[in-house]
């Protein structure tokens, strides 16, 4: 692979990655409960000096070094969203001419128009090839230490923790929180279906195999 290909699926990532996160920032404005990781960066963002960007940055980057203590595969594409996914939400959050959701329904709608974005967002960004986010990673490591647990109850084990943690710490929980939980993979399997688009085929590379391939190696 060229260098000017991989630089062009580092921008592909980037502008998958911004897709994604207007998704986020739309399940934000709902107003009706945030997802587990969300309620966790809000919280944390409450308590301390850190806006929500740069609590789900630190977070992120915490999460990666736990992938690499596990010794999970990690891609630039893993990297690169542990440093900008939270903070282009924080970014749409600050610039939306948007207010938040007054209505219950119309909350509904702009999170599963939220997810939909989010869907598209991912479809973008692992078509770059440079492997998964720094959360997945950190559920298939868990998925491997827990053979004996199905992998969706190991994330839903994940995600009721980081949602218990992100209440705990004031981050908003409520019908958007279920929704999220049970609601955004059906919308994404959905999204997949209508771009015929299978994540399983997807070759990821490793950051040890694109720097090979940076040096011509």
């Amino acid at each position: 692979m060229s260098r000017s290909r991989i630089v062009l699926q580092w921008v592909q990532i980037a502008l998958g990655l911004l897709v994604f996160s207007f998704g986020v920032h739309l399940t934000i404005f709902a107003n009706i409960g945030l997802a587990p990781w969300d309620c966790l960066g809000m919280g944390i963002a409450a308590h301390t000096p850190l806006n929500y960007g740069l609590a789900m940055t630190a977070t992120s980057v915490i999460i990666l070094i736990i992938d690499l203590l596990m010794r999970e595969r990690i891609g630039y594409g893993t990297i690169i969203d542990a440093l900008l996914t939270g903070n282009f939400v924080q970014a749409f959050n600050d610039l939306s001419p948007l207010e938040p959701c007054s209505n219950m329904w119309a909350g509904i709608s702009m999170m599963l128009v939220g997810f939909a974005f989010m869907a598209v967002g991912m479809w973008i960004y692992m078509r770059g090839e440079q492997c998964c986010g720094p959360r997945d990673a950190l559920l298939v490591g868990l998925g491997k230490r827990l053979p004996s647990v199905p992998i969706g109850v190991v994330q839903i084990i994940l995600w009721s923790a980081v949602t218990i943690v992100g209440w705990a710490l004031g981050g908003p929980v409520g019908v958007g929180t279920l929704l999220s939980a049970f609601g955004a993979g059906a919308v994404m399997q959905l999204v997949y279906q209508l771009l015929r688009f299978e994540p399983r085929d997807i070759e990821h590379k490793s950051v040890i195999e694109i720097n090979r391939q940076l040096l011509g190696q």
